[in-house]
């Protein structure tokens, strides 16, 4: 019976709540540059980094002034077509302010023919209003 109270107090696995401690990892890099001298660095990696350039689908892409700008493909550099959008997005602003120009013309143009065709009637009222006095 004494073996029995002493198997029942004692769990078959061990303490449940004292685990066993488990040994520290050991960080792994995925990068090997960390094994590399201080030189070869510095020819890896370049003291001086410049803008970033990536190479995608054989066009070379570099990121200026918060744009990707292409650098190789094409006959018209990517600096160009980037002055061609400004002159472009000026000259329809230009166009636009034609046409409201024009608008405005056109409204002024209506608005004298319209006093012009009243002044006629009028005169010529007046022409048959004379007829009738004589």
């Amino acid at each position: 019976m004494e073996d029995l109270k002493k198997s029942l107090r004692m769990p078959l696995f061990g303490n449940p709540f004292s685990p066993k401690k488990v040994p520290p990892r050991k960080s792994a890099s995925l990068s090997s540059l960390h094994t590399l001298d201080r030189s070869t660095r510095e020819i890896e990696l370049g003291l001086e980094y410049g803008p970033p350039v990536m190479n995608i689908g054989g066009q070379v892409l570099k990121f200026e002034e918060g744009q990707w700008i292409t650098e190789s493909g094409g006959n018209v550099s990517s600096r160009e077509v980037q002055r061609l959008k400004k002159k472009n997005i000026q000259l329809e602003e230009e166009n636009n302010i034609l046409k409201l120009k024009i608008e405005l013309l056109l409204d002024m143009l209506t608005e004298t023919t319209v006093e012009y065709h009243l002044m006629e009637k009028e005169v010529e009222e007046v022409k048959t209003q004379h007829r009738r006095k004589k």
